[in-house]
């Protein structure tokens, strides 16, 4: 039977949402984890993964995170990697050579976090003072946290832990960086893992994740145009409605539409089933946009405005903020108004619930 759009919407839906797990093992099916700074009401790591793991509250993954097997880093974005993948990726090749005094301030900075173990980036800018420099908004940052930032970058330092939402950083001590790199089994590796996650992904996305993978794995930027090729012949890929889609080849769409549950999620701007917003007008028919760095008066549905999934089609959004320590929802509908029958109503009351234990609100 040809791969129809419906039946390739409920294979993008179904395989994101398997059964609850623990943290560990949801963040070791993902891969990674993509990171923001907003918390609106929680932020973008935490409303994903309270979809995968059993019980999760926000701010589970910055508590548990110096037990679990994980890092932050840059991967096609800034968020939790496992071990696995951080090894794949370093040692990194800067893109630049440190200057004279930056390699002065590096050498300082490492024998200031060795001698302290763990540090804040403001004990580490007030020991040194290297004053302020401009940074990519415009605005003036300090020179030590930019430096300590690339110092994290190519691996000579890791987040330990955060102190509320701020990184605090230790000399990297884990297994020894490897010094030989086979670049055609790591591109494919690491081509595999974005593609598990994402899958299916249209051509043009999964050209654009390579691409992506600058970021990761910036010294074999060169390999990218041979990885995509590659990729192409060794995943499974159907023709539908005109685009080429393409996924894991250990994986298969089912042969009709598969039932879902009457569930509703509210999604993060950043959740696997949202991220590429090709993919998402493709499979669910209109286009949904983050908002929350465009100007108010030009906003359409809100500030951080969450994808609103029923079944298998997202059919709205919701703003959620929490005042008076209550719950305040405000939903929008791609329709113009939210489905008549009683189990949308009755899934969608269970799903704010459950965000009200999640951010631990009044019930």
């Amino acid at each position: 039977m040809p791969l129809d759009l419906a039946r390739l919407r409920s294979f993008a839906v179904k395989r994101q949402f398997p059964a609850l797990t623990t943290l560990g093992r949801a963040i070791a099916r993902l891969g990674f984890v993509q990171a923001d700074p907003i918390r609106a009401p929680a932020r973008a790591q935490d409303l994903t993964l309270r979809h995968r793991v059993t019980d999760y509250c926000a701010g589970d993954l910055e508590r548990k995170y110096a037990k679990l097997p994980i890092e932050e880093d840059f991967f096609i974005n800034y968020g939790f990697v496992t071990r696995e993948l951080h090894a794949l990726m370093h040692p990194r090749v800067a893109q630049r050579k440190l200057t004279a005094t930056e390699k002065r301030r590096t050498a300082s900075i490492l024998a200031f976090v060795a001698e302290r173990g763990v540090v804040h980036p403001r004990e580490v800018d007030a020991h040194f003072a290297h004053g302020t420099i401009v940074n990519w908004f415009g605005g003036n940052s300090s020179a030590t946290t930019r430096l300590l930032d690339t110092m994290h970058y190519h691996g000579m330092l890791r987040v330990v832990r955060r102190e509320s939402g701020t990184r605090l950083c230790g000399i990297r001590t884990m297994s020894p960086l490897r010094a030989e790199t086979d670049v055609t089994a790591t591109m494919d590796a690491l081509v595999d893992i974005v593609v598990r996650k994402y899958a299916p992904v249209p051509s043009a996305t999964l050209a654009h994740l390579i691409q992506r993978l600058r970021y990761g794995a910036p010294q074999w930027t060169a390999a990218r145009r041979e990885a995509l090729a590659r990729a192409k012949k060794r995943l499974v890929s159907a023709t539908v409605d005109g685009i080429t889609w393409y996924w894991p080849a250990n994986e298969s769409p089912p042969q009709r539409r598969m039932a879902h549950d009457a569930q509703v999620r509210v999604l993060a701007p950043f959740d696997p089933l949202v991220w590429d917003r090709v993919r998402f007008e493709a499979i669910f028919g209109w286009a949904y946009r983050f908002e929350a760095y465009t100007p108010a008066p030009k906003r359409v549905r809100g500030y951080y405005a969450l994808p609103l999934l029923w079944r298998d089609q997202v059919i709205g959004w919701a703003n959620l903020a929490v005042r008076d320590g209550e719950l305040v929802p405000d939903l929008g509908f791609v329709s113009g108004s939210p489905p008549k029958d009683s189990a949308f109503r009755d899934a969608l009351e269970r799903e704010l619930s459950s965000v009200r234990r999640f951010l631990g609100v009044a019930p």
